[in-house]
């Protein structure tokens, strides 16, 4: 796999820096991810860090929304936003030469936002319509609620856009709290892949983010509790049965993640060769989709099987992913060991490509940095997955066969 130098700057404020160098390359990205996401919000302000990432290009001291928008895409750039349960992620991609440009206006972005109540009103909107139109995504929405099943109760436990009701209490002296609260240094890590060098990025960076609170780094402590069960649930106008299965996971601290990730990979992963699309789709016919995946948090994991299918072959299917992870747990040791070691070439092999993705590559080194504060290194991250054995995997494959489940059927 070609790498580019990566480095960690911590400027004087405590602000973190994770710099790739990238020469010759025609466009650059830069973006802050922040330790906040739907976990901080409490039960009287669901929707609340979703409002803010969507609503925090609607004003500064000295921009209007007009402005905002026009900053990055007068020079054919772009600025985006999302939100997850523990962080937010703001950047923009431009042509090379508009680094500064970028990064004045995300250092704005985040110091000085206004959450003008008119811009807060339609913008607002715009997030119900999201939610309504969510709602009517039935393969979408089925993982949210099954995370609401099984850690309800927990920080996790809710849906990252909130409700009608919660977001039209949300104002904006409500979203200007949490941005002071967690848009700060020691919350915070800035990130940059492009041509330009990492000292000029860093002195932009210290210029324009000089003002930026050093705040205290926002550590989830309580745990989120998984509690297993089974519901289906009838929506009308259903054409097809959605079903997850879901079993606690590993958290984003512990070892173990990169069984999970390996396991689901095996399962359920992209390729046409993981075990439920062969048995499910390939041999039967009886999905278009089935697919593994897992999700670490700072305090647990979740690893999940997701497909749809007629609501006539909803029991087989169960019955056929059961039996599928019952054989793969039973397998003589010594055969699991020959597919675990090409089950590892090939996800090794996936990873390789899409670390050529750089967007995605700089983004997952910032929030790396975010949890762990220090670069993520690809050798160990190979050595890790070199290193999972087949009690692990037989393990996963024991706990998924009797997993939890949600079901939306017709």
């Amino acid at each position: 796999m070609k790498t580019f130098p990566s480095t960690m700057i911590r400027l004087d404020n405590g602000l973190r820096l994770v710099h790739i160098h990238q020469h010759g390359v025609g466009a650059g990205i830069f973006g802050i991810v922040v330790r906040a996401g739907s976990a901080d919000e409490d039960s009287e302000s669901f929707g609340l860090a979703h409002l803010v990432e969507h609503t925090i290009f609607k004003g500064t001291e000295k921009r209007s929304s007009w402005h905002i928008i026009n900053r990055m895409e007068a020079v054919g750039g772009e600025l985006n936003a999302y939100t997850t349960k523990e962080e937010t992620t703001v950047y923009s991609i431009f042509p090379s030469g508009n680094a500064a440009r970028a990064i004045e206006l995300i250092a704005d972005l985040a110091l000085n936002s206004r959450f003008p109540e008119r811009e807060l009103e339609k913008e607002r909107e715009v997030v119900l319509d999201e939610i309504y139109s969510y709602r009517d995504t039935p393969s979408e929405a089925v993982f949210d609620d099954f995370e609401d099943f099984v850690f309800s109760g927990s920080p996790i436990g809710h849906n990252i856009l909130g409700s009608p009701e919660s977001v039209r209490e949300l104002g904006s002296v409500t979203c200007r709290e949490f941005l002071d609260r967690y848009y700060t240094a020691s919350n915070m890590v800035a990130f940059y892949s492009g041509p330009q060098s990492a000292d000029r990025i860093a002195a932009l960076v210290s210029r324009y983010f000089s003002a930026l609170a050093v705040g205290e780094s926002n550590i989830h402590q309580a745990p989120s509790v998984f509690t297993p069960g089974w519901r289906e649930t009838e929506i009308e106008g259903l054409h097809q049965v959605h079903a997850i299965l879901g079993i606690p996971a590993a958290s984003l601290y512990s070892e173990n993640r990169f069984a999970d990730s390996l396991f689901a990979n095996m399962i359920g992963g992209p390729g046409m060769n993981s075990l439920l699309n062969v048995e499910l789709r390939e041999r039967r016919g009886l999905v278009y989709t089935v697919e593994a995946g897992v999700t670490h948090f700072s305090t647990t994991g979740l690893l999940t099987v997701y497909f749809g299918c007629d609501a006539e072959d909803c029991r087989r299917c169960l019955r056929l992913c059961a039996d599928s992870l019952r054989r793969l747990a039973d397998t003589p040791e010594k055969i699991l060991e020959r597919r675990l070691v090409k089950a590892k070439r090939q996800y090794l092999g996936q990873m390789a490509i899409a670390a050529e993705n750089r967007e995605n590559r700089v983004m997952a080194f910032a929030r790396f940095v975010l949890y762990n504060d220090c670069l993520p290194s690809d050798a160990a991250l190979f050595e890790a997955v070199q290193t999972v054995t087949s009690s692990q995997i037989t393990a996963l494959a024991t706990a998924l066969a009797e997993p939890a489940a949600l079901i939306y059927r017709p």
